[in-house]
């Protein structure tokens, strides 16, 4: 087995090993003759039982970092490991379909990620087909059973088309499919952006309910800090491909020191008309920092609080916290 190098992050306050691995991960693609980096020198470690959340707006490589831990994409340089062992590279056959059993996705928009044309019976079975998971045809209806009452979906769904859910009702499909398999990791991508704001919440707590449930991980991807502050143990927030700070959740909005992680909470909308008015609009401009002279650089300010800041900025990030 090959072990995972050292983290150049110091370890997140959990006992034992990750789960997943991601070090100095790189992904390029190619537009035209133009080649630009979607990843840039991505490094994380998630742990069994964890919700690891990845924030930023669109574009920023989160989902990007999602298919490559998936395999779904190429990697251009870094590594990633799952229980230790180095994934981004060929597989031989077995290994990569336990693989893809053990780690499982939950996309965005859960009627584009549906066969259309299929019953609700098949799609979630489509695992259990693909891995050989049911003795027999008894067998594989009590599992899709089961899977569809974890979600809240009654037995006579079954034998219906997608068309006919609404849109909250179909990702709970799209859940229950990723779950018959019994995955340990599942890449949440933005799971609820598609659907109504009074849908969210019941999906999102149908999901801490199942983590517990199942004993699951989550890499959970949102391009809003609100959403995933009561659901993540971890966050990470991305801006143009890098990881600019990383930080327990609760410490994360009671110290957010880089500028764009305050750009993006002070986004958040307050149900509060009177704050609303009041509120000052932080615009992140890029150009504020200067690393002409210093170059930027990892760094652990405070515990398991990482940030990606030069020297000067460092020095101005501890005073802040100081106060």
């Amino acid at each position: 087995m090959t072990e995972p190098p050292e983290p150049p992050l110091a370890r997140a306050p959990h006992t034992g090993d990750p789960l997943l691995s991601v070090r100095g991960l790189t992904v390029n693609f190619k537009l035209g003759r133009r080649e630009f980096s979607a990843v840039k020198e991505a490094s994380f470690d998630i742990y069994p039982g964890e919700t690891f959340s990845l924030v930023g707006e669109s574009g920023s490589g989160k989902t990007t970092i999602g298919k490559a831990i998936m395999k779904i994409c190429h990697t251009n340089a870094g590594d990633i490991f799952y229980e230790g062992k180095k994934i981004n590279c060929k597989l031989p056959r077995k290994e990569l379909t336990d693989y893809r059993q053990k780690v499982q996705m939950i996309f965005q928009d859960p009627m584009a990620s549906l066969n259309e044309r299929a019953k609700v019976d098949y799609i979630i079975s489509e695992g259990l087909y693909n891995f050989h998971l049911f003795k027999d045809e008894a067998d594989r209806r009590q599992k899709v059973s089961d899977a569809m009452h974890s979600v809240g979906l009654l037995d006579e769904y079954a034998t219906r088309f997608p068309h006919e859910f609404s849109g909250g009702q179909r990702q709970r499909i799209g859940i229950a499919r990723s779950l018959i398999v019994d995955p340990q990791l599942v890449i949440a991508d933005e799971p609820i952006s598609a659907l109504d704001v009074s849908i969210r919440a019941q999906v999102l707590n149908l999901m801490n309910q199942l983590k517990k449930d199942k004993n699951l991980t989550y890499l959970f991807i949102a391009h809003d800090l609100s959403v995933v502050r009561y659901f993540s143990d971890r966050i990470a927030v991305m801006y143009k491909g890098r990881i600019v700070e990383l930080s327990e959740a609760e410490e994360l909005f009671a110290h957010p020191l880089h500028p764009y992680t305050r750009s993006l909470l002070q986004s958040a909308p307050i149900p509060d008309p009177d704050i609303e008015r009041g509120k000052q609009v932080i615009v992140y401009d890029p150009a504020q920092h200067d690393y002409s002279s210093e170059a930027p650089f990892w760094s652990e300010i405070a515990p398991h609080h990482f940030i990606w800041a030069n020297r000067p900025e460092l020095e101005q990030y501890q005073r802040e916290l100081a106060r």
